[in-house]
């Protein structure tokens, strides 16, 4: 049974099959002790404080654990899947029964204790596939030719080879600001965990479209009043 099933689904197997395993020889453990004539009822009764004092312990301990458990039969997650958790953003190496290991585009390996899933929000990138859609925002000053900004922007896109022809790029022209015309352009890459790079190579894009066709980038500006007080 276990040859035919997947090498993802084996590993979760495995581990559930690993615990099934533990608690079937404590129970096995505690059998003999009864047979052998040992009171185990009197037993628990007079380590009672103790255990009380071991199950807070172990409390998150177990919280782990069950959370594991519910993660492999739900299968909300997968290895190689590219998740998000309290802002924290990785690449499913492992699931293991108490933690999960995630590998960061820092090449730094986030140790996820099981529990934090049903605590927390997990939002899983690539649960309906790998392709996301990006967005890359900026402001132009007043007075510029907006159709004009909307063509570089898609330009700046499509000329990127991580980003795909199809949904095509699109321009919204977002809000009248403060200081500038804000524009958000939205694109769609085929590897999200590789997103902060194509999207830099967008900026630099757009920031040499700008210069070449005369769009300035305003920053923000104040007017500041000066009032002196008349000489009393």
């Amino acid at each position: 049974m276990q040859k035919k099933l997947q090498e993802q689904d084996q590993n979760k197997f495995d581990t559930v099959f690993s615990f099934g395993k533990w608690l079937l020889y404590i129970i096995i453990f505690l059998i003999t002790l009864q047979s052998s004539g040992v009171e185990i009822t009197a037993f628990f009764a007079a380590s009672a404080a103790l255990l009380i004092g071991v199950g807070l312990a172990l409390q998150t301990f177990f919280q782990d654990i069950i959370s594991g458990i519910f993660i492999i039969l739900d299968q909300s997650v997968h290895v190689g899947d590219i998740i998000e958790l309290d802002g924290k953003v990785g690449r499913v190496d492992e699931i293991r029964l108490r933690t999960t290991r995630a590998v960061t585009i820092d090449n730094k390996v986030l140790v996820i204790p099981n529990h934090l899933y049903l605590t927390n929000s997990l939002f899983n990138w690539t649960q309906n596939g790998t392709t996301t859609r990006e967005s890359v925002e900026v402001g132009v000053a007043y007075g510029s030719d907006v159709e004009l900004v909307k063509e570089l922007l898609i330009k700046a896109a499509s000329s990127h080879p991580k980003v795909l022809e199809f949904p095509e790029p699109v321009v919204f022209f977002t809000n009248f600001g403060d200081s500038s015309l804000d524009f958000k352009l939205v694109f769609t890459l085929d590897d999200s965990f590789q997103a902060a790079i194509p999207k830099s190579d967008i900026r630099f894009t757009i920031n040499k479209l700008f210069k070449e066709n005369n769009i300035s980038i305003p920053f923000p500006q104040r007017d500041v009043h000066i009032i002196e007080n008349p000489k009393k």
